[in-house]
């Protein structure tokens, strides 16, 4: 099952999509990531929901990779003695650490660590964004505020400071129980909540000790001050743009955007753009013009993958928004201009140049496709982050591997026996590219691997073989 599209949908699994063939419905419409929440959800429903993905790849033939998603610190407020309270700009508000229910005077925070990181002046943000307090006097234990907008506010509101970096883990205790678990389960990719500095990803790195990818979420301004630090640790990264949207202001949320893809694509690394992609399809069968437009956008700019969050966990059309956002990338790719988009702009160095010599060449000899033996993964990344426009046919004999790189731009994992062999290749390569339907009998081929068989390493053997004629 080969997808007609060059970038991956990443879908996240809720109630509406945890059922087995919900997931396998998914997958077939299109879905080739399947993000497991862990904000939300008990163990056992995870499990349930993993279970489900394999079960789907199976049925579908193809490799699909499950992402568990890390809370990480999310800062929320305390209750409120009614569940909810009226605010009235101008009026003076207090937050603090007292664990009594809240009013319409104070409410409080379980976290010290958010007073420590105020001063006089800085604004809070309440219920993404809808609620400003500006700080008018602050200590360890507490914040004297006066609203500036909102009017309303409930019990477990998310809160945050933007242009202040917080002195909290990235890991929380709750995480490492999650991390435990999702490892325990098999995983394909780990993503990072609130990263901040580099050491957070340093951390996530050495508790998951390479079995599992990870995947720094991008969506606190602290990161992006230190991003090259932050990527240099990450296997892939993700532009999330709910909370980056809060803190940010929404004229420069684009712009960072584009930066980030920029720089995970020349770092090769695969970028996934999230965050309200097709929200109105929480309740509506079709997307608004606005939501196909960013769909587009994300698609031209180069991101590895896009994805959907509440619209299938939660959503009344999860089937539909996975297909629609299938036929918006698809559409984009058959644009007669997108091609030019896609072009490398980054220097090539000597252990791309024969992955470079390899994409040019398959655009010039009209080649069928690209099959890069790789153990690793690293080969087909690397094919991947020069854009070609013909498929790469990623064969490895780790499951793992091929589950990994579903993820990445353009690539087809599959799964093939391990061969040492560099003449075995050939047979193997023309056989796979035709089975996958890849290739007509008699097409060429071309092989990119590296020698010796098994080792990582740069990809030092370029060769063109043809699928066989029946």
């Amino acid at each position: 099952m080969i997808r007609a599209r060059r970038a991956r949908i990443v879908a996240t699994i809720g109630p509406a999509s945890r059922a087995p063939e919900k997931v396998r419905e998914l997958a077939a419409a299109g879905a080739d990531v399947f993000r497991v929440n862990f904000s939300h959800g008990a163990h056992e429903d995870h499990a349930l929901s993993i279970e489900a993905v394999r079960a789907a790849e199976a049925a579908l033939g193809r490799p699909l990779a499950v992402l568990a998603d890390l809370q990480g610190p999310k800062l929320r407020l305390g209750q409120f003695k009614d569940g909810r309270i009226d605010l009235h700009i101008g009026r003076p508000f207090r937050i603090d650490l007292s664990g009594e229910p809240g009013d319409e005077t104070r409410v409080g925070v379980p976290h010290p660590e958010v007073f420590a990181a105020l001063r006089d002046g800085s604004l809070i943000l309440l219920d993404d964004g809808k609620v400003r307090l500006r700080v008018t006097a602050h200590g360890p234990d507490f914040a004297d505020t006066v609203v500036e907008a909102g009017d309303k506010l409930s019990n477990h509101k998310g809160l945050n400071l933007p242009g202040n970096a917080i002195p909290i883990p990235a890991l929380t205790d709750k995480d490492r129980k999650d991390l435990a678990f999702a490892l325990n389960q098999g995983v394909d990719w780990v993503a990072l909540s609130f990263v901040q500095r580099a050491a957070d990803m340093a951390e996530l790195r050495q508790l998951v000790g390479g079995r599992a990818g990870v995947l720094a979420k991008i969506e606190k301004p602290a990161a992006l001050e230190v991003l090259d630090e932050i990527l240099d640790l990450s296997e892939a990264v993700m532009v999330a743009r709910g909370d980056l949207g809060v803190e940010l202001n929404p004229e420069d949320v684009p712009v960072v955007q584009k930066e980030l893809i920029r720089a995970a694509r020349d770092r090769g690394i695969p970028i996934i753009v999230a965050t309200q992609m097709l929200e109105s399809m929480i309740s509506a069968p079709s997307p608004t013009r606005a939501e196909a437009s960013d769909v587009a956008g994300a698609v031209y700019e180069g991101a590895d993958a896009l994805m959907l969050s509440a619209e299938t966990a939660a959503g009344q059309y999860p089937f539909e928004a996975v297909s629609i956002m299938d036929r918006i990338i698809a559409r984009v790719e058959r644009d007669p201009r997108w091609p030019e988009l896609m072009a490398a702009e980054h220097a090539v160095g000597d252990a791309d140049a024969l992955v470079a010599a390899a994409t040019q060449a398959a655009g010039i000899a009209h080649t069928a496709c690209v099959a890069a033996f790789t153990a690793t993964g690293q080969t087909a990344l690397r094919l991947s982050r020069e854009r070609p426009l013909t498929t790469t046919l990623a064969l490895t004999p780790k499951l793992a591997t091929a589950r990994r790189l579903a993820l990445a731009w353009g690539v087809e994992p599959r799964v093939v026996p391990d061969i040492r062999d560099p003449e075995d290749m050939p047979k193997l390569a023309g056989d796979m590219a035709l089975k996958t339907g890849l290739a007509e009998p008699g097409d060429r081929v071309m092989i990119l691997a590296g020698v010796p068989m098994g080792s990582p390493g740069a990809a030092n053997l370029l060769r063109v073989t043809h699928a066989p004629r029946r």
